[in-house]
């Protein structure tokens, strides 16, 4: 007998800010998809930057998607009180020998970029437009690293991309469905570099703790903005390192500011809490947003 798993899908925004419409399109398309499935939909707050993430804007977060009739289950999964388990991935990775402490400033960084542009090198960049982290440091020995960690040398931790796709065994690739069709897309992690997984003071970074979390809640379909889509790459090295099974993928159009720019939280004049204040109804809300 073939053994189905519960569709389960999320929606995890981060509670550093007032959710704007962007949020709410997500929202709305992961409670549309969860529906047709025949799903559960669930609610993640994505807060491991626990110096910007206020509790006060997780409360809003909760009241404007129920005003939006985007209602979840509680207890939900607040990254914050999961540290442990990020941890445990991080030692492990730790215990493969893929990840190192790299302790390079941005000043150092654009100086070493600076100093071979001068030279002519053309200096690799992410997907994002970030320049990649320079690799030097992973040939630093751990003795050295011992040593710079107990003097107190802010640090964080970085995939050596290099060793993890050959642990891998480089042949990643992830599904994006769309209705009832589903497409084979080849994961290219080494466009980021050495990403960072985790830093000195938090033992996980988005895309550890994004990857661990899917694998605890049992999700099955990630539905997420199409700006997300470049990164599903390393999430893909991770799960395969770390032995996660991967849910399909579907990243969304984003829903684009006047400027044609991507929504920002310090836009007020998006904010759901701003247009609610100005007399809008839930139904204004539906008809400014891109059609479901």
């Amino acid at each position: 007998m073939v053994n189905i798993k519960p569709v389960r899908l999320r929606f995890a925004p981060s509670p550093n800010g007032y959710l704007h419409l962007g949020h709410a399109y997500s929202a709305l398309v992961n409670k549309h998809i969860a529906r047709i499935l025949k799903g559960e939909l669930v609610l993640r707050m994505e807060n491991i930057d626990t110096t910007r993430c206020k509790t006060h804007y997780e409360n809003a977060i909760v009241e404007d998607l129920s005003w939006l009739g985007v209602d979840f289950r509680k207890p939900f999964r607040r990254q914050s009180e999961h540290f442990s388990d990020y941890q445990k991935a991080l030692d492990e990775l730790e215990k493969l020998g893929l990840v190192y402490p790299a302790f390079l400033t941005r000043g150092e960084v654009k100086e070493i970029i600076a100093e071979a542009e001068r030279k002519g090198k053309n200096w690799p960049r992410d997907p994002d437009g970030t320049p990649l982290y320079p690799t030097d440091e992973r040939s630093l020995s751990k003795s050295k690293a011992r040593e710079m960690i107990a003097e107190g040398v802010p640090y964080s931790w970085r995939l050596n991309m290099d060793l993890a796709l050959r642990f891998s065994g480089n042949d990643l690739y992830w599904y994006e469905f769309h209705g009832n069709q589903t497409k084979k897309v080849i994961a290219h992690p080494e466009l980021w570099g050495d990403v960072i997984i985790a830093r000195k003071d938090m033992p996980t970074s988005y895309h550890l703790s994004v990857v661990v979390d899917d694998a605890l809640q049992h999700i099955t379909h990630v539905v997420r903005g199409n700006d997300l889509f470049q990164a599903t790459s390393v999430h893909r090295l991770l799960q395969t390192i770390l032995g996660y099974e991967p849910p399909l993928y579907y990243h969304h159009p984003l829903v684009l500011g006047h400027d044609g720019h991507k929504l920002s939280k310090s836009n007020k004049d998006t904010s759901l809490r701003s247009l609610r204040e100005k007399g809008l109804t839930a139904n204004d809300i539906f008809a400014l947003l891109p059609k479901i």
